[in-house]
């Protein structure tokens, strides 16, 4: 990698996209939401009666996929075959089947190859669940977050009501649980905690917390 990334990993709820999205705009880092792409290709699955199970016809939906990030108004935005689905993605039907489409090989490697294209171009700060393990290996900086699965829960309720939604931290505990099995156990790039990886907890943390823990993690590994 010709530039430096900093990779951040960890399960649904964790903190992810929030922190690395604005550690990214004060570090003026280009921010990669890797989730981002597979829901993506699960929104784009789902549109044309894809099964989450139908490896092939996946994969060649990743490959044909245009998936673009633009700055609009000072806010990412996830534009897919010229499309803006930064809503679109982030729905319950997507948020169900992405970890199915997700685990197979043939779209991964469809997506990491284009993740790594860009930390060839630009300073990145990519998030993920294999961004530290597979995608990033050599990462300037590597960080892992966790949180109690309640606070996971209560962050996802929070974000459905901005898009409109509603739903129960119950239903979220469970989803969040049934994801944290699958994303682990998964035979194809399971999410792990890298050896390298730096731990944090956000249970207890403001997103500003957060964002100012990852910067000061950051400065460290460049002085020292």
């Amino acid at each position: 990698m010709s530039h430096k990334v900093i990779a951040v990993d960890g399960p649904a709820g964790s903190g992810k996209s929030t922190t690395a999205r604005q550690v990214a705009e004060k570090l003026g880092f280009i921010y990669l939401d890797t989730g981002a792409m597979y829901r993506s290709v699960t929104l784009l699955a789902l549109r044309e009666g894809i099964s989450p199970s139908d490896a092939e016809a996946l994969q060649q939906l990743a490959e044909e996929s245009v998936i673009e990030f633009r700055l609009e108004g000072g806010e990412q935005r996830t534009i897919v075959n010229g499309e803006d689905v930064s809503e679109n993605i982030r729905s319950p039907e997507v948020t169900t089947a992405v970890s199915e489409v997700s685990a197979h090989s043939g779209v991964r490697k469809v997506m990491v190859e284009r993740q790594q294209q860009y930390a060839t171009k630009f300073d990145l700060v990519a998030e993920g669940r294999d961004t530290t393990s597979v995608v990033f290996q050599h990462a300037f900086l590597k960080v892992y977050l966790v949180a109690d699965v309640v606070e996971r829960a209560k962050r996802r309720v929070r974000d459905f009501a901005r898009l409109g939604r509603k739903t129960s931290i119950e239903e979220q505990v469970k989803d969040i649980e049934r994801r944290d099995e699958y994303d682990s156990s998964r035979n194809v790039s399971p999410l792990t905690m890298t050896t390298d990886s730096l731990l944090v907890d956000t249970t207890d943390l403001t997103v500003d917390q957060q964002v100012d823990r990852i910067i000061e993690l950051f400065r460290e590994k460049l002085e020292s």
